[in-house]
């Protein structure tokens, strides 16, 4: 069972340790319109396509309610379009495989 205590590693770093830690930019919706809601797969559940660090990604992912707003969530996953594309290429594989399976 592996310990939730938090270990300073030393060794590890490159800077001899004096640097302070990175600051935690909190996450602000600034009303980019990168992002193309394509469909909702239920309530709180959406593939849309969206720019991320300069490359186009298909987002499926879970979102939730923060001060009337929906805010995208931690579960969910953002493919490449090389990753996209392999998925695509095994649509018939999934299904058949879903088919026999249902």
């Amino acid at each position: 069972m592996a310990s939730k205590a938090k270990r300073k590693d030393t060794a590890d770093t490159s800077d001899g340790g004096d640097s302070p830690p990175p600051k935690k930019v909190s996450k602000v919706d600034n009303g980019d319109d990168d992002n193309i809601v394509v469909c909702e797969i239920s309530k709180n559940r959406r593939v849309s396509v969206r720019t991320w660090q300069g490359k186009v990604v298909v987002d499926i992912r879970e979102f939730y309610s923060k001060d009337g707003k929906q805010m995208p969530g931690k579960k969910g996953i953002s493919l490449t379009m090389d990753q996209w594309k392999v998925l695509r290429e095994h649509v018939e594989e999934i299904d058949q495989a879903v088919a026999e399976n249902a």
